[in-house]
């Protein structure tokens, strides 16, 4: 029995035994009118009132009313009988001094460190329960989870995360009051929907969580976690107004000296997989799918190192003009110069780093650091032309057009030797809003580049309504051109850019025969690997010096 335990017994056997003392001090006045003068009258009075006065100084006095009433018995008897001679000096003296070392005690509060040990109890109370629904917290849950599974034992151990599906929509539409008493009903069916070992508690505002030990199987848990989403899901009123649960469940069963934060992480893991299927369902664990998530996770993680540390770079792939031969532009590319990987292409990344959000400050720099090195190339040959990409969510920044302009002004860079290039795909999102941006960008002087142009659903129509200047044939219409000179669809992009007086660009060129049937096809330029692959600012600088040729603007 420990420290505490001991002492709440003694205090509770001492309180006891005041109270006894109490009344037969009330009862003092009976007792020695039955036998005036005799020691039992003069003895109940001293030893009463040692007895009380030794509990409330001692120990708690949780009963103030009775101790003021039996100190106050005390006092009189004690003054009647001191006057009648029938009480000693020593004996009236002795209490006196108890009884008034008992109302100094009561005036001046408990002691302070009983009242300490009080609200450090009521304080360990609180923080290890949930104040809204009464269920335990995060932290009582944490605690007593890794208390159990350090025990060696031959059963599993579960833990279910249970998610309340819509329920920002059950406060925003009926209120906090209704949100608080949809909590509380959850709680109560959780608790009254588990075995009775089992521990439930409220992580979050709408998550609870399950800690099952001593469990067979895994499909036993599952069993738990799918009987507790029936209940919950069934209707109920919530302050007058008929509310129907959907909640959703990950369940995780706990691997022999596993710690709880790697338990807590699958099924986690587990109840997004719930939540991807459309929730409302229990999903157990899914290694393949947690490694999948874990791989991203990582990825993502060294995504953000790697742009804090500086790792991205750009590349330049010339633009050639086709009758001369000689390089025109170039097209700026964003690389990874991974320390472990080496150079990491922009399709292993840029899903990834649009999907964090991360693009239109990754395209900023891109665009910003390419305008920069396009001013050195413009020194000697005035003209050279520069085509950066547009991203989705950079079209879609409000900010864009204010960041274009402030670049071009910093970097000196001509707006129009700036080709700023969109796929079509981008564009056709919202035709509205991208013909608003793309117009807004035009008001600045650059030029505007529709990428990929015949591989979405473009019409037209759509061409129409957008403000571009250049057209890029994709790749797939270059290398399914015939070698005769039967019409290919190359052919018919290159005439729909002629009718709506656009430039055309071909991408992908191979080779030196499709070169020859674009040139044919008089196509003014084009880019691919038979002219040169990407490569760093540098290299371009070579190939521009080998050249020698001035810049021969459209």
């Amino acid at each position: 029995m420990g420290r505490n335990a001991l002492l709440d017994r003694a205090r509770v056997g001492v309180e006891d035994a005041a109270v006894l003392a109490s009344l037969v001090l009330l009862a003092w006045p009976v007792a020695d009118a039955a036998h005036p003068g005799g020691l039992l009258g003069r003895l109940v009075p001293l030893v009463a009132a040692l007895s009380v006065g030794l509990a409330v100084l001692l120990f708690d006095g949780g009963r103030p009313l009775l101790w003021h009433a039996v100190t106050a018995a005390a006092l009189g008897a004690a003054g009647i009988r001191h006057l009648h001679g029938e009480l000693s000096s020593t004996a009236t003296w002795l209490v006196l001094l108890v009884a008034a070392a008992v109302l100094v005690r009561q005036c001046l509060g408990e002691r302070p460190d009983m009242d300490l040990s009080r609200q450090q109890v009521l304080l360990a109370q609180q923080a290890f329960r949930d104040p809204l629904t009464g269920l335990g917290n995060r932290k009582m849950f944490v605690e007593y989870a890794e208390e159990v599974l350090d025990e060696p034992t031959r059963s599993h151990t579960a833990v279910i995360l249970v998610n309340l599906d819509g329920f920002k929509h059950v406060n925003d539409h009926f209120g906090h009051i209704v949100g608080d008493d949809l909590l509380r009903a959850a709680a109560e069916r959780l608790a009254v929907n588990v075995r009775a070992n089992d521990t439930v508690a409220r992580l979050d505002s709408d998550e609870f969580a399950v800690l099952l030990p001593g469990l067979e199987d895994e499909h036993a848990a599952l069993a738990v976690a799918e009987r507790v989403l029936a209940e919950l899901h069934r209707p109920l009123e919530v302050a007058g107004v008929p509310v129907t649960i959907r909640a959703r469940a990950g369940v995780a069963v706990a691997e022999t000296g596993e710690i709880l934060d790697h338990v807590l992480r699958r099924a986690d893991q587990a109840l997004l997989r719930a939540k991807v299927e459309g929730g409302g369902v229990a999903r157990r664990f899914d290694p393949e799918l947690f490694a999948a998530a874990e791989q991203r996770r990582l990825a993502e993680a060294d995504l953000l190192r790697g742009i804090e540390a500086g790792e991205f770079e750009v590349h330049y792939q010339p633009i050639v003009d086709l009758d001369g031969g000689h390089t025109v532009g170039v097209e700026a590319l964003v690389r990874w110069q991974h320390p472990v990987q080496g150079l990491v292409p922009p399709a292993v990344f840029l899903d990834l780093a649009e999907s964090l959000g991360m693009l239109p400050r990754l395209g900023g720099w891109v665009l910003e650091e390419a305008c920069r090195q396009a001013i050195g190339w413009q020194t000697r040959f005035p003209g050279f032309e520069l085509n950066v990409n547009l991203s989705a969510s950079q079209l879609g920044n409000p900010k864009l057009i204010d960041e274009v302009r402030a670049i071009l002004e910093q970097t000196g860079l001509p707006p129009q030797d700036l080709v700023l290039e969109l796929t079509e795909s981008v564009a056709l999102t919202d035709l509205v809003e991208s013909a608003r941006v793309l117009s807004a960008l035009k008001s600045l002087g650059v030029r505007i580049a529709l990428d990929d142009f015949g591989t979405g659903f473009s019409s037209l129509s759509h061409l129409s309504s957008l403000p571009v200047d250049v057209i890029k044939i994709d790749r797939s219409f270059v290398q399914a051109m015939p070698e005769s000179g039967d019409a290919s669809v190359a052919e018919a992009v290159m005439h729909i850019a002629r009718t709506f007086n656009l430039s055309p660009v071909a991408e992908g060129i191979e080779n030196a025969e499709q070169a020859s049937r674009l040139r044919d096809l008089a196509c003014g330029r084009a880019q691919g690997y038979h002219f040169a692959r990407p490569m760093p600012a540098g290299g371009v600088t070579e190939l521009l010096d080998k050249q020698g040729v001035p810049i021969q603007t459209l």
